[in-house]
């Protein structure tokens, strides 16, 4: 086999979010500021403004240190992580318990204060920040882990658990949440669950609708919902969990949660290949698929200028030489020498057919995270180039890398990069153009003519990241009119005041 093992690492950090905002300071001085709801022709909703009377009120539910109003407190709580959008609350709150968030909601519900959920702020599509002057608020307190269960392999925890930090627990009983995120340092389980987010081993442990066992939340007139089952099988009426997943925050607001989680794997090993063309990435994801298949956790793939943004913009190297593509594919299993066999045969297949020219095998848990790093750190590393037009996007598999040529040619004068990378195991590209700063006829450029060339080949507008208040205006290029008119007959059936993170996932009527 011609692969050669890891030496060095290929990046020293290994997370893509810093710890909070410390990113907000690694942006270019040359990039305007984030757009805020003007940009978007986007109006304030009927809704009422905070009083003195408001504010003591909440005082009086979660105490004074959590109720707060000071502008250079809330400055990281307006701003969404890549800077992209920016709102003016000018209220945090900060509740412990689900009893806290209910009184809250209550007396908002009752004032038409609208309200912006948040956990741990890392979307990309402004979910997670206010538009305007809406409350936000913050599960960050609502951080305990209330029960792991060695035996069924359950979870149960608030809302404001970090992922790296629930993980972190389940590895003392040989467990780890189904779920791998870039941002693991920094999101919450509960924004996981509303954002049904998806991550690097989609491909492994399929969508978190399957994981998610049950689901406390606080509904916009302050009920609350208690479907916090720990069953694995439960055919009991209608399942009111799923309504909750993946819609953002508009529909309750999450307090905890019950996951199914899986066992932590006993052998883990990850090849970096580079290939020299896309029906090459295709081929070899096949490969993997059949020679490889119950270890097979995780395809990705990257394309040369992605290696360019993070060797020349972060403390990151390239392993291997320069290709127009690059592939990871890692295998994770309960014996290790099963598991080298497997993957050294069909490593050796594929060097040998020169579907993959070099290449190099990482088992060593450092050398995993760096090579990880180099794919993990790519949202990070645009920030330094300037301005970001993100995409995140369903195709199918042939199509994928079709889409950012296309897009290339067409954004070529006016970009400084078009680039692409994802999970195309299970047929996820993330899309990505950089300019110096906005500007709004690039944009002309890129919208509608992404989400057309999406519905033209049967794709999805948003794959994992969810709607926010960026796409919501274009669910009409995945969805159909009657899907659309029954999810806004759902939204006033809940929340018939609106309060609940408006301006968000659904299009206008």
């Amino acid at each position: 086999m011609l692969l050669r093992k890891v030496s060095v690492l290929a990046c020293s950090h290994l997370r893509v979010i810093s710890p909070k905002w410390s990113l907000l300071n690694q942006r270019p001085s040359h990039s305007l500021p984030p757009l805020t709801a003007g940009a978007y022709n986007v109006k304030r909703g009927d809704f009422a403004q905070i009083t003195d009377n408001d504010l003591t009120h909440f005082q009086s539910i979660i105490g004074k240190d959590h109720v707060i109003t000071d502008h250079n407190d809330l400055e990281m709580y307006n701003m969404d992580w890549m800077r992209s959008v920016r709102g003016q609350s000018k209220l945090l709150l900060k509740p412990k318990t689900t009893n806290e968030v209910s009184q809250i909601v209550k007396h908002c519900n009752e004032r038409k204060l609208a309200v912006c959920p948040q956990g741990g702020n890392t979307g990309l599509v402004g979910g997670s920040v206010p538009v305007f002057d809406e409350i936000v608020l913050s599960t960050q307190r609502m951080n305990n882990i209330i029960l792991i269960d060695p035996v069924s392999g359950v979870l149960v925890c608030q809302a404001g658990c970090i992922l790296e930090a629930a993980n972190n627990q389940l590895s003392k009983h040989s467990l780890m949440a189904p779920l791998d995120l870039g941002a693991k340092g920094s999101c919450h389980l509960g924004g996981n669950i509303s954002t049904n987010a998806g991550g690097l081993r989609l491909l492994r442990y399929g969508s978190l609708r399957g994981s998610v066992l049950g689901v406390e939340a606080v509904l916009p007139s302050g009920e609350i919902l208690d479907c916090l089952s720990e069953l694995r099988k439960d055919n009991t009426g209608y399942d009111l969990k799923q309504l909750l997943i993946g819609s953002e925050g508009t529909l309750g607001i999450v307090t905890a949660l019950a996951i199914q989680c899986v066992q932590k794997p006993l052998s883990t090993n990850l090849a970096f290949l580079g290939v020299d063309s896309f029906s090459n990435v295709l081929s070899l994801l096949r490969g993997a698929r059949r020679d490889l298949g119950e270890i097979l956790s995780a395809v990705e793939f990257m394309d040369q200028d992605c290696m360019r943004l993070v060797t020349t913009h972060l403390d990151c190297s390239n392993p291997i030489s320069s290709h127009p593509f690059y592939m990871l594919i890692e295998t994770s299993g309960s014996n290790a020498g099963h598991d080298e066999e497997k993957l050294s045969a069909f490593l050796d297949k594929i060097m040998s057919s020169g579907l993959a020219v070099d290449g190099t095998l990482a088992t060593d848990v450092g050398k995993l995270q760096s090579i990880w790093a180099l794919r993990e750190r790519i949202a990070e590393a645009t920030l330094r180039e300037g301005y970001n037009y993100k995409y995140d996007v369903s195709l199918p598999t042939e199509h994928m890398y079709t889409m950012v040529e296309e897009s290339r040619k067409r954004l070529r004068d006016v970009c400084l990069s078009v680039f692409g990378y994802g999970h195309v195991g299970d047929g996820n590209l993330h899309l990505n153009m950089t300019s110096e700063k906005f500007d709004p006829k690039v944009l002309s450029m890129i919208e509608p003519f992404v989400y057309e060339w999406v519905s033209k080949y049967k794709g999805s507008v948003s794959a994992e990241h969810g709607m926010g208040f960026k796409k919501r205006q274009y669910m009409g290029f995945t969805k159909s009119k009657s899907a659309i008119t029954l999810m806004h007959r759902i939204k006033e059936l809940l929340d018939p005041n609106g309060i609940f993170n408006p301006y968000k996932t659904l299009p206008d009527p």
